[in-house]
């Protein structure tokens, strides 16, 4: 593997309420300033569904009480970070979230758990542009059946 490339492993959410979808907005990494999905790394030593469930805890403030495998993918992208450019091979392993409990928080502060996320905001699919999104959540987004502009 090249010095100037990267993998990420993470487990991701998608949870769709009549035609919305519920997206983060990213602070730093490659996904800056885009909407993505819910969800995050795998730590060492976690499943999936254990960094699932913590994940959209610590972005989105909520408990995944019922949730099934919907799909595991992955893309490539070019990341611009301190003067270099890496190529970034993400994987995604995606659940349809189900059902859960608490209140989706869209306001949550950054800290050691939560570094890259402003909390949860639903919006609606046919508004979404492909600009605005990762290119991880553009690839499931369609998958489910959603074009995209």
């Amino acid at each position: 593997m090249n010095k100037n490339q990267t993998k990420h492993l993470g487990a991701y959410g998608l949870i769709i309420k009549n035609d919305k979808i519920l997206l983060v907005k990213k602070v730093g990494g490659p996904y800056d300033g885009k909407y993505d999905l819910p969800g995050g790394t795998i730590e060492f030593g976690e499943t999936p569904e254990e960094a699932l469930k913590r994940e959209l805890f610590e972005e989105v403030g909520i408990k995944i009480t019922k949730y099934e495998l919907f799909d595991a993918n992955s893309v490539t992208l070019d990341w611009n970070y301190k003067d270099k450019v890496f190529t970034n091979h993400h994987l995604g392993i995606f659940y349809k979230i189900l059902d859960y409990s608490n209140e989706i928080k869209n306001n949550v502060k950054l800290d050691k758990n939560n570094n890259d996320s402003l909390g949860g905001i639903f919006i609606k699919i046919d508004e979404l542009k492909k600009e605005e999104l990762s290119k991880i959540a553009i690839l499931e987004i369609e998958k489910l059946g959603y074009p995209l502009k």
